[in-house]
C-alpha cells in the first residue's frame, strides 16, 4: 500500500509512542506500507523534525530521514494549480496525486481539497485492518 505522509504525523508519532501516528510509523518501518516521497517533503521532514523545540534524538531523525530517502518511493511530482490556505501543504497532495498514492496520511485534513484520499491517522488505521484482514 503506497501512502504519503504529512509532517504532522511523524511529529505526532515521535511525541507519542501509543498513538495512531506511531501505529502508521511502525507500520512504514515495517515495509507494511510504501511512503511516497519527493526531495520538497524530506527537507520539510529534516527541517522540522530537528527543531529544538521537539528536542527528538538527533540520531533517531537522521535514521528516520534516510529509511524515507533509501526506502521510500521517489515521486517527480507534476505541479497542481489549486490555491491551499497553506501553500506548504501543497507538495504533499501534489505527490500524492502524481504517484497514485491511496492515502495521503494527515492530521490536517482541513488543509486539503475535499478529497477520499486525504485521511486522519485514525481513518488510515481502519481501512489498513479491513485492507489486511483481506
Amino acid at each position: 500500500m503506497r501512502v504519503v505522509i504529512d509532517t504532522n504525523v511523524l511529529v505526532s508519532a515521535l511525541i507519542n509512542a501509543n498513538g495512531s501516528p506511531a501505529a502508521i510509523l511502525s507500520l512504514v518501518l515495517n515495509g507494511n506500507i510504501k511512503v511516497l516521497c519527493d526531495n520538497r517533503i524530506l527537507f520539510e521532514y529534516a527541517n522540522v523534525l530537528t527543531r529544538k523545540i521537539f528536542g527528538f534524538d538527533s540520531d533517531t531523525v537522521r535514521d528516520l530521514i534516510d529509511y524515507f530517502r533509501h526506502d521510500g518511493e521517489y515521486i517527480n511530482a507534476v505541479p497542481i494549480n489549486a490555491a491551499f490556505n497553506d501553500e506548504a501543504d501543497k507538495k504533499f497532495y501534489e505527490v500524492c496525486k502524481s504517484g497514485s498514492a491511496l492515502y495521503l496520511i494527515t492530521g490536517n485534513a482541513k488543509h486539503y481539497p475535499k478529497d477520499q484520499t486525504v485521511i486522519s491517522p485514525r481513518e488510515f488505521l481502519d481501512v489498513y485492518a479491513k485492507f489486511s484482514a483481506k
